[in-house]
């Protein structure tokens, strides 16, 4: 573990750090923001985790969506890691921007070449888990929640849904709620998990909420002026599922909002709100 980067914002430390992963075979970054609460002494925080979308990587939510000022205001512990593994080399993997690098999909690839590396799922539920524990002291693994855009979105829910005794407390922005149904998400399923779509389920919000026990308020936003609303996203999808289901979600469709970080900036402090009032029960 590398410390490669430190600021000071809203009183706490926006960090970011390097280190050699054992589940991706490669270098992996990710950032870390400590609210204020941290320095103080045997302070024990929640710890609220966003995965980003396509593309990204832990960048695009520490520069643009302004959450180190609503995670000081309530006390949460940030991590962003990044979208896929880096560097590895793999054929084709720079081809296209929704397949192989900044598109991991936050699943165990099963596929040749992808599965040596492209074990994004791993990655966020255990080894990042561990490393936090190991290395952040003030945090408090017990009490954990996730979220994410996009892309990011898709792996918060499936993480939450397959791993309710991991998580307290999930939402997204934008999800891609069934990705076994959109072209984003049969893309990347085909390629790294092979044509089989039986085995695609457990890596589809929508399919998982028929299976899962979670029962926590779920909280999803999304911009009804959103391109990929119609295409790729369908959040209505996984909110009709979830009511079968008896999840508790509350869908949100917020007018005049598109994709971008500016719908994300917009909403990050109700999110963020949603998961200290879930971490802290």
């Amino acid at each position: 573990m590398e410390r490669i980067k430190n600021w000071a914002s809203f009183g706490g430390q926006q960090q970011v750090w390097r280190h050699a992963s054992t589940s991706l075979g490669c270098a992996m970054e990710f950032a870390v923001y400590l609210p204020p609460q941290a320095s103080e002494k045997n302070a024990k925080l929640p710890v609220l985790y966003y995965l980003s979308g396509l593309t990204c990587t832990w960048e695009n939510m520490v520069a643009k969506a302004g959450a180190q000022r609503y995670a000081a205001e309530h006390g949460l512990i940030l991590i962003a890691p990044d979208t896929s593994p880096r560097g590895v080399n793999i054929p084709g993997e720079d081809d296209s921007y929704d397949f192989g690098s900044g598109a991991g999909f936050y699943v165990d690839a099963t596929q040749t070449p992808w599965a040596r590396h492209y074990r994004m799922y791993s990655y966020v539920t255990q080894e990042l888990p561990a490393l936090i524990a190991e290395h952040v002291p003030a945090a408090e693994m017990a009490r954990s929640g996730i979220f994410g855009h996009s892309m990011g979105g898709h792996g918060a829910l499936v993480c939450a849904f397959r791993n309710p005794q991991l998580y307290k407390s999930v939402s997204a922005f934008a999800p891609i709620v069934a990705p076994s149904r959109v072209p984003w998400g049969e893309k990347a399923f085909t390629g790294y998990l092979g044509p089989d779509r039986s085995t695609w389920n457990s890596w589809d919000a929508t399919a998982l909420a028929s299976a899962t026990d979670w029962r926590k308020p779920v909280l999803i936003d999304q911009g009804m002026a959103d391109e990929f609303l119609e295409n790729q996203l369908k959040p209505q999808l996984l909110a009709n599922a979830a009511a079968a289901a008896g999840i508790p979600l509350t869908l949100r469709l917020q007018a005049g909002y598109d994709h971008s970080y500016y719908f994300i900036a917009s909403f990050i402090g109700e999110h963020i709100a949603h998961h200290a009032q879930q971490l802290r029960r």
